[in-house]
């Protein structure tokens, strides 16, 4: 009995991803629906923002996800899929961001700023350091008693 409600929730949960395609947006083709599918897996809602566009039950994801078949129907390779929808909505509606001088830069920056922000610090206490005043003399240390009265 157990192992039958394991598998019932399993086959829900493993079900659940599939549930977001519309049986109209099928492709006739089963390898085009996988392309298809692998394709929609790597794009962003941008409605739900945290999923897939196949996964999403928006209807922004549902024009998208017609969008790829449209595009793999008319004989696009997946790279040239990707780089249409990129093209009309950025870089944002990828999942996985391409690797590119912004994201670099982006992903660096915490590190740069880490970097220079401890460079100025060592700078500080070195200063500091070099800084110090030195001790009073035997005549100022007179005379700083007699201003203070002692």
């Amino acid at each position: 009995m157990r192992h039958v409600l394991l598998a019932m929730i399993a086959g829900l949960w493993l079900a659940g991803a599939s549930l977001a395609v519309e049986p109209d947006e099928v492709l006739p083709d089963p390898a085009m629906e996988v392309r298809a599918r692998a394709l929609s897996s790597e794009l962003r809602c941008m409605v739900c923002q945290n999923q897939s566009i196949d996964d999403s039950d928006a209807e922004l994801a549902r024009d998208l996800r017609v969008l790829v078949r449209e595009r793999l129907q008319a004989g696009d390779s997946d790279g040239e899929v990707i780089d249409y929808i990129v093209s009309r909505y950025g870089e944002f509606v990828l999942l996985k961001p391409r690797f590119s001088l912004r994201n670099a830069l982006l992903w660096g920056a915490p590190f740069v700023l880490l970097l220079c922000g401890g460079a100025v610090a060592a700078f500080a206490v070195r200063s500091r350091r070099r800084g110090a005043t030195p001790p009073l003399s035997a005549e100022e240390s007179a005379a700083l008693d007699e201003i203070l009265g002692r």
